[in-house]
């Protein structure tokens, strides 16, 4: 995917390009009527389901919703997860009755009849029952994630002007992460933007001290750069927008194979076995995520944002322990931590350096170069710590080792090279790892 990227994009650079321009239109994200159905059943996850419930659903016609579902607090994962599906069972019956044309339809039958179009054919209840989808819902996150968005919402909008794009664009994280600086996915995304390492390497720093993912500044520079690359290599918001969750060799596919850049097409037509609902549903979903952004309190009563982010940065001259700049400064770890995200916590626990060339950050009030002038050249190193290698003896788990040495399962595992649910397997014991 990312070969493909290359040679599309050298091509595009091969010839004149003046850029994207300065001023971007604010109709760039086009609202398709036809998607408004996707766009309100978004909505509706955003701003009236809260994660202690769902809503059962057809994946296609979002706006067909069979269920809406709430679990009690105290549900085990496994309780919710038989309960979906019996769910799920339950209007697949009744769907396979419409499929084979029953006459004596029960009350709820016919309501679930009704919630598709009239004349819809039997051979669209029966796909329609093979197909019903459970989706968490998002409110609390959403509302929590407005909140978070105060500290960084202004500087982001910034930065998209600076570079040319639309100011809109910093509502994208509501979808992405909630504006949650420590957000990681399933697979591995981490991060306000959620980066896959792949893709982060491109404009980040991610190694084993530090991963800019995590840091709000560094990677919505990286966000930038990188929506930029996606619409000059497709030449349209909406498709640019997709790429984000879906490559932007995938989408140059999609464009080509549909012959359109029109999004509704390619979003009710295009046919992949990678385009799922994740990717084709990231507009219709950023979308609705920008009109609750706009006007929140519409949706959830006052909302009052938390402050911008006033910290100051210091780049730091020297090889330092994260517990001398603590205590020079007289601040708690957990402050600095707070607003140095990007610091793994092989620096916290002290096995690590906070880096040289590091933009190390402090609140507003600190005055962080007369503190490292202060500091003893036995307290400032030209160096970083060496990594250590642990050799796995036999019964060993990655949790074991990481526990041993202060490190995250995950990130013990990304070092190594391991998949994440190896946390709790044995490891093979003729190999290094490292730490």
């Amino acid at each position: 995917m990312f070969r493909l990227f290359q040679r599309v994009l050298l091509c595009l650079l091969a010839v004149p390009f003046a850029g994207i321009p300065a001023a971007v239109a604010s109709d760039a994200f086009a609202r398709p009527a036809a998607l408004e159905p996707d766009i309100a059943f978004w909505r509706r996850i955003y701003t009236e389901v809260s994660t202690e419930g769902g809503v059962i659903h057809d994946p296609f016609e979002l706006g067909v919703v069979y269920e809406i579902m709430k679990f009690p607090a105290d549900i085990s994962s496994k309780e919710r997860s038989n309960r979906i599906d019996a769910t799920k069972k339950k209007y697949s019956r009744m769907l396979e009755r419409l499929a084979a044309g029953a006459e004596d339809l029960s009350q709820e039958e016919e309501r679930v009849q009704a919630l598709w179009p009239k004349g819809t054919r039997r051979a669209r209840f029966e796909q329609a029952s093979e197909e019903i989808r459970f989706q968490l819902g998002q409110s609390d996150r959403f509302l929590e994630g407005l909140l978070r968005s105060g500290a960084y919402m202004d500087h982001i909008a910034a930065t998209f002007e600076k570079q040319g794009l639309p100011r809109e664009l910093a509502a994208l994280p509501h979808v992405e992460s909630s504006f949650n600086t420590y957000a990681y996915s399933k697979v591995g995304a981490a991060g306000m933007w959620q980066f896959m390492r792949a893709t982060g390497r491109r404009f980040l720093r991610i190694d084993n001290v530090v991963d800019e993912r995590l840091d709000p500044y560094r990677s919505t520079q990286a966000a930038a750069r990188f929506l930029e690359q996606n619409y000059i290599v497709l030449g349209s918001w909406p498709l640019a927008l997709t790429a984000y969750n879906h490559g932007t060799a995938g989408m140059r596919r999609a464009q080509e194979q549909m012959g359109t850049s029109d999004i509704t097409t390619i979003v009710r037509n295009y046919s992949s076995r990678s385009f799922g609902f994740a990717s084709r549903n990231f507009y219709v979903a950023f979308l609705a995520a920008l009109e609750i952004d706009a006007n929140p309190d519409k949706f959830f009563g006052p909302v009052k944002r938390n402050p911008v982010d006033s910290s100051r940065v210091v780049v730091m001259p020297n090889y330092v322990p994260a517990s001398q700049i603590a205590a020079s400064l007289d601040l708690d770890r957990d402050l600095l931590r707070k607003l140095n995200p990007s610091l793994l916590p092989s620096v916290w626990n002290g096995s690590r350096h906070v880096p040289r060339g590091f933009e190390f950050r402090v609140p507003s009030h600190i005055d962080l170069t007369a503190a490292l002038s202060r500091l003893s050249a036995a307290e400032r190193f030209e160096a970083q710590v060496a990594d250590s290698q642990h050799r796995v003896r036999n019964g060993e788990t990655l949790s074991v080792i990481a526990s041993r040495y202060g490190v995250g399962t995950t990130r013990l595992a990304e070092i190594n090279g391991l998949k994440r649910d190896r946390k709790s397997t044995r490891l093979n014991s003729s190999h290094p790892y490292r730490s």
